[in-house]
């Protein structure tokens, strides 16, 4: 998959080269009603930059989120932290108010105490009565069984009662213990949410319904947002880079995971026009991240510079040029460069090792990134006059006087604009005039004059 991308974006960059190239090698200048050949060129620094890929902006977030939830049925007592804290394994968050609990603890020692009460006293009653069934006649027999029966049941239902009891007051005396709730993890408050007390802390985009949320430190991924625009340049898997924005030396890798598109961000811009507010308008972000390989050096919340690695940070520094303006590669090497007269001059590189995924020779000698070249072509010779800047009048656009380029007719249907000449050919009527008129002076066949 990488070396795959690094392919595409090679041949891509070559093809828009080539495209410039062949496009605008010539320029047909007019000058005092003289025309004068010139050459296009480029910088060798500018073509190394656009061997490069569009920088996308990033923030560091963290890779783990801890959300904590509160107990609907409790208050909450004290909050111990606030946004942007830092937390560690064991740090106290928040405390649960405990006087409730201690008043139902007490009632349920209470009412413990009575069932052990209530079961000394059944136990008491079926001694006696079986005692007494003992010395009863025999037709008494049977109300004293259905007495002790009675008697034993309800003893079981005491039992019972004192275990439920028993188990509830386990339970809330571990409440009151652990009113205290603590960080799991290692990490930074990202969110509080009191809204027992009418109020919302949250600093960041989006909103959490957890009481208090907690990113975790140390564990960082690189979020990014794209549009429709840019959505393509992020393929996942694909490897990515990270630039700092402060140290160009700062560099990390990792991979892209798929655009989320099912999570767009409507995002509300005012636009300016004659330095006022016009209106206002309304674009949609789709939201991405990176997988890093290390986070190490990174801060959460540092904003970052996001592109695709290209393989360019891994080969060697110096000169490259893509291949497509090096002639006789096989042979003898070399380069239409602008001389120091402004006009084109043949010199001889030499060539270092090919970088077959980006399409391009390292120079080894020959060439400067401050140089300008130019595509090759056929007809190139020395002496010819170089330009740095693109008019309007190339890629066999017209000229100014308005005539269509030879060989070329205008499409089938459309009409010339109204704001170019009529050819010399043909007269423009006179005012007021509503008859068509030919270069002869009559109605060519098939069309009828307007009277």
């Amino acid at each position: 998959m990488q070396k795959k991308q690094k392919i595409i974006i090679g041949a891509c960059t070559v093809l828009c080269i080539g495209v410039i190239g062949a496009g605008i090698f010539f320029v047909q200048h007019k000058d005092k009603g003289n025309k004068e050949e010139l050459a296009y060129v480029m910088s060798v620094s500018s073509m190394n930059d656009m061997a490069g890929t569009q920088k996308l902006a990033g923030v560091v977030e963290s890779q783990k989120t801890l959300d904590i939830q509160k107990d609907a049925e409790r208050e909450v007592k004290e909050i111990l932290v606030k946004t942007g804290d830092e937390v560690d394994v064991g740090t106290p968050l928040f405390t649960y108010d405990t006087e409730k609990l201690e008043a139902d603890l007490q009632q349920a020692n209470l009412d413990l105490e009575r069932a052990d009460n209530d079961m000394k006293n059944q136990k008491d009653q079926i001694a006696q009565l079986e005692k007494e069934k003992k010395k009863a006649p025999e037709k008494e027999q049977l109300s004293y069984t259905t007495q002790i029966q009675s008697a034993q049941m309800d003893l079981k239902k005491s039992e019972y009662e004192k275990k439920a009891k028993e188990v509830e007051i386990n339970r809330i005396k571990s409440q009151i213990e652990n009113s205290t709730v603590t960080s799991e993890m290692k990490g930074v408050v990202k969110s509080v949410n009191n809204s027992q007390n009418g109020e919302s802390i949250n600093p960041y985009d989006g909103s959490s319904q957890a009481f208090m949320t907690i990113l975790a430190t140390g564990e960082y991924r690189i979020k990014g947002k794209v549009n429709e625009q840019n959505i393509t340049q992020i393929v996942e898997g694909a490897p990515a880079i990270i630039r700092s924005r402060v140290d160009e030396n700062a560099v990390w890798k990792g991979t892209y995971t798929a655009v989320d598109t099912k999570n767009p961000n409507n995002n509300t811009e005012n636009m300016m026009y004659g330095g006022k507010e016009d209106r206002q308008m309304t674009s949609t972000s789709y939201p991405f991240y990176v997988e890093l390989e290390s986070s190490e050096g990174l801060l959460l919340g540092q904003h970052v510079y996001i592109e695709q690695d290209t393989g360019l940070e891994e080969r060697e520094e110096g000169i490259w040029l893509d291949e497509a303006f090096i002639a006789d590669v096989d042979k003898k090497p070399y380069v239409w460069v602008e001389s120091k007269k402004g006009t084109l001059e043949k010199r001889t590189v030499v060539l270092g090792i090919h970088d077959e995924n980006m399409l391009q020779y390292k120079i080894e000698s020959g060439l400067k990134s401050s140089d300008y070249v130019a595509y090759p072509q056929e007809f190139f010779k020395e002496g010819v006059k170089t330009t740095h800047e693109m008019v309007e009048d190339i890629m066999g656009m017209p000229e100014d006087d308005g005539a269509m380029p030879e060989g070329e007719m205008m499409p089938e249907g459309e009409a010339v604009p109204e704001e170019e000449m009529i050819p010399e050919e043909e007269t423009i009527p006179e005012e007021g005039e509503r008859e068509a008129v030919t270069p002869e002076g009559a109605v060519p066949e098939g069309e009828i004059t307007v009277e």
